[in-house]
């Protein structure tokens, strides 16, 4: 009788999880004596939070550690069979993502997702990470919002991944840009009223 692969799955998006909850933005910020980001701007700590202390290292790296969380993740779930191959991957990377939203380090208040997406990205289809970085930054160059261009790119990811037969790798990702629009609520209502924080302000 065939061994049933939830346990598996509920260890790949445990240790996701748990991989996904590393608060970077918090931990870089007080290692290199920055100001703690969730006291200025929005007050969450991914790396467009931490660019407002002025510090673009430092926003770099939380950058860079907030993507690996989601490859990281996604890439030994993989390697060390937590579930099938594809099926393991993708529970880890939901995990990862929950984590960065949600980290139990930091009360379950962390940042909005869009580095990990990317580096969960990465790991499962790269050309759909490539895709979502070059829609950022398009939208980015010509608008200026971070917020709009993280919108503008996840919403598309999801048709682009399911347009090249993967399915299953489309459907993870519509639940993360699902996520990724209620995280950025809040940002929607101020690019709707006109009052939404432009890049380097």
């Amino acid at each position: 009788m065939p061994t049933t692969p939830y346990p598996h799955m509920i260890a790949a998006l445990a240790f996701g999880y748990l991989l996904g909850s590393i608060p970077f933005g918090l931990l870089l910020s007080k290692l290199s004596g920055s100001p703690d980001p969730r006291a200025i701007g929005s007050g969450n700590i991914g790396a467009t939070n931490v660019l407002r202390t002025g510090n673009k290292a430092l926003a770099a790296a939380t950058l860079l550690g907030d993507m690996l969380k989601g490859t990281v993740a996604v890439w030994l779930a993989q390697r060390f069979g937590l579930g099938a191959a594809i099926a393991g991957g993708l529970a880890a990377g939901l995990g990862a993502f929950l984590g960065h939203l949600f980290p139990i380090w930091v009360g379950f208040k962390g940042g909005k997702g869009v580095a990990t997406y990317i580096g969960v990205l990465f790991a499962l289809a790269w050309p759909a990470a490539l895709v979502f970085c070059a829609i950022w930054a398009g939208v980015a160059t010509l608008s200026r919002y971070s917020s709009l261009s993280a919108l503008v790119a996840s919403a598309i990811t999801p048709l682009f991944l399911y347009s090249m037969g993967s399915p299953a790798e489309a459907l993870l990702c519509l639940v993360l840009t699902i996520l990724i629009w209620i995280m950025h609520r809040q940002n929607i209502a101020r690019l709707l009223n006109g009052t939404e924080a432009k890049i380097g302000t």
